[in-house]
């Protein structure tokens, strides 16, 4: 596949910012009292959230590798 460089370097960086931004908030939602109930157990609002992030992470890895990829192949 060919994209202008401008194209993958966009790519690059929405796969970059995806992986900057999520670990923090992933960190917040662990220490949320919400995360836990009562005997220690994750509940859905941790498990939904952990979801979302680990989702996000995994498209934003992949959206930067094909942005890498289309640069050098270019």
């Amino acid at each position: 596949m060919s994209l202008p460089p401008f194209l993958s370097l966009v790519l690059i960086l929405a796969g970059l910012w995806s992986l900057i931004v999520w670990p923090p908030f992933l960190r917040r939602i662990l220490k949320d009292p919400r995360a836990r109930d009562e005997s220690g157990k994750a509940t859905r609002f941790l498990m939904v959230h952990f979801m979302l992030v680990s989702i996000s992470m995994i498209l934003g890895l992949a959206t930067a590798v094909i942005g890498i990829r289309t640069l050098i192949n270019g």
